[in-house]
């Protein structure tokens, strides 16, 4: 991280407040420098912070990036970034950088490809955090849209015990169904994180673990150390940005929207 760049952030942060983080990197596979990619005038990081900005629940709103193009468009719509290092494997190991340099009680991982997320859903997320000191880290799930969906590889599921905590990820259909029916219990994951201080740093700190690298699912080391997931009930279908098809999809959303 730059030299003394925490003391330039326009807010001021204390051991009770929750923070949302932003991991941004310019390059991406299929869709290179997304984030500033143009959606009804704005660049998209400016659409995901000011939706983490409305959650009643966050305190500020900070975005962690390691290029200078996306430090540069955030703070030019008034928005906080602190530059990181390069070699990060991951967007938690990103925020774990900056969030090791701040106080906070609890952090939102939210990601930079979401200009749909709606600020009730990351509220919603954050509420087991507050309202119960056991629970280190949570997550949300959603009905699935169709039986096709309940078996593509690229939609995570995730199955749950009775109080609501995870038991398992994975990008295999679970839990299995006796017939070619949807199982009535079947989720499938959102990826929004909330994460006590201590848990992301903790969590940033250790190995990868095999079932996260068999799966490719980062979360799964979180279950592996004995870590509890509190996954919350959403109807909110995430609508990431990964391909130019997506783009124009959100463009369009977002303008029948603003017609509305």
């Amino acid at each position: 991280m730059h030299p003394n760049s925490v003391e330039r952030l326009p807010f001021t942060l204390t051991e009770s407040s929750v923070l949302a983080v932003i991991p941004a990197r310019f390059h991406s596979t299929r869709l290179p420098g997304k984030v500033l990619a143009d959606i009804a005038g704005k660049p998209m990081i400016e659409h995901v912070y000011r939706r983490a900005a409305a959650a009643s629940r966050v305190h500020a709103v900070l975005v962690a990036t390691d290029d200078e193009r996306i430090a540069q468009a955030v703070r030019s719509f008034g928005g906080a970034a602190l530059m990181t290092r390069a070699d990060h494997a991951s967007g938690t190991d990103r925020i774990a950088e900056v969030v090791g340099q701040l106080p906070c009680r609890a952090v939102v991982n939210v990601q930079g490809d979401e200009p749909l997320i709606e600020p009730d859903t990351i509220d919603a997320a954050i509420a087991p955090i507050l309202a119960d000191t056991s629970v280190e880290m949570s997550t949300l799930s959603r009905p699935f849209q169709s039986l096709e969906e309940f078996k593509s590889p690229h939609v995570v599921k995730v199955v749950t015990d009775l109080q609501g905590n995870a038991l398992y990820f994975s990008r295999s259909p679970i839990p299995h169904s006796r017939t070619d029916g949807l199982p009535a219990a079947a989720r499938a994951h959102v990826g929004l994180y909330v994460y006590r201080r201590e848990t992301l740093l903790k969590l940033a700190a250790a190995p990868a673990v095999p079932l996260e690298l068999e799966e490719s699912l980062e979360q799964l080391r979180a279950l592996a150390h004995g870590i509890r997931i509190r996954v919350v009930d959403t109807r909110h279908v995430a609508a990431g940005v990964d391909t130019p098809e997506d783009l124009e999809r959100v463009r369009q959303t977002m303008l029948t929207t603003s017609r509305t």
